[in-house]
């Protein structure tokens, strides 16, 4: 298992509030971000695996949709987040 109670409790700590609040935006797309990364490796071995494929896109969206309502309520903390997990936009 690539994402187990350890590396979660660690991602909320580091980029949420606290380890135990999980929902946080920032804490939520430090979360997508890293199961991102995690399928784009597998589907960089694995072409045709067209399930996963849709769960990347649907996660990417998910994350966007987190990162615009972000931008909305607090320029700062998007920006803070963007920069913490190098992503673009």
């Amino acid at each position: 298992m690539y994402l187990t109670a350890e590396k979660k409790q660690e991602l909320f700590k580091s980029f949420g509030s606290s380890e135990i609040d999980t929902g946080t935006a920032e804490g939520q797309i430090a979360l997508f971000s890293y199961r991102i990364s995690h399928l784009t490796e597998h589907l960089k071995k694995n072409k045709k695996d067209f399930s996963t494929q849709r769960a990347l896109i649907k996660l990417v969206g998910r994350r966007r949709r987190l990162l615009d309502y972000l931008k909305v309520k607090d320029i700062e903390r998007y920006r803070e987040i963007v920069k913490a997990l190098k992503l673009r936009k």
